[in-house]
């Protein structure tokens, strides 16, 4: 555990989602409904699409579960390099030195494609238009700064590189296979234990 007060605190905010998935699985398992049963959301969800089949609706129910995971992963990510980066390079620090220059620009261009197709965009924030990977490269470019958070360097270039491409199932809304669910939570598993 870190002693900087601020990874105290993000390495809680994870602590508390792992206490979540954990509460499911035991909702899940004792048959006991803390409004974390498959059944429970089930039940509130699925009646809103009975113009799908029921196929493609148990699918995305299965699959909401691994979005839910790296919505909080991907964010918890991206909001730890922004607490690091903007304490130590100040509130402009994507401009800065802190972002490689081809991040900058293919976030630069992932933005205007957004304008251009006149859909509302995603984010003010340009963190929030990067990949895994791409967060990988900008821990990877102030890794003096990150250092104290994490064990080791190689360790998390190697599961950011999972992540990047385990996600790929889920944002292109395909099932993923029980191996790609393995190893969902073992890179997981591996991010909470590289947090120093």
């Amino acid at each position: 555990m870190s002693s900087r007060p601020d990874g105290v605190i993000r390495a809680f905010g994870m602590s508390g989602a792992q206490l979540a998935s954990d509460m499911s699985d035991l909702s899940t398992q004792y048959g006991i409904d803390l409004g974390f049963s498959k059944q429970h959301r089930q039940a509130r969800k699925l009646e809103n699409y009975d113009q799908f089949g029921l196929q493609i609706r148990e699918q995305a129910f299965e699959m909401a579960e691994y979005y839910e995971i790296f919505y909080c992963l991907e964010n918890s990510i991206r909001q730890l390099i922004v607490d690091t980066l903007r304490e130590a390079k100040g509130a402009d620090w994507w401009e800065s030195n802190a972002v490689p220059e081809e991040i900058q620009k293919e976030v630069k261009s992932r933005k205007q494609k957004e304008v251009d197709s006149s859909i509302t965009m995603r984010s003010e924030n340009s963190i929030d238009y990067t990949t895994f990977g791409e967060l990988g490269q900008i821990i990877n470019k102030s890794w003096d700064l990150f250092a104290p958070i994490f064990t080791s360097q190689q360790a998390v270039q190697r599961i950011l590189f999972q992540l990047n491409h385990l996600r790929n199932p889920i944002a292109h809304c395909c099932p993923i296979s029980d191996d790609e669910k393995d190893r969902l939570a073992l890179a997981v598993k591996d991010w909470f234990r590289v947090i120093a």
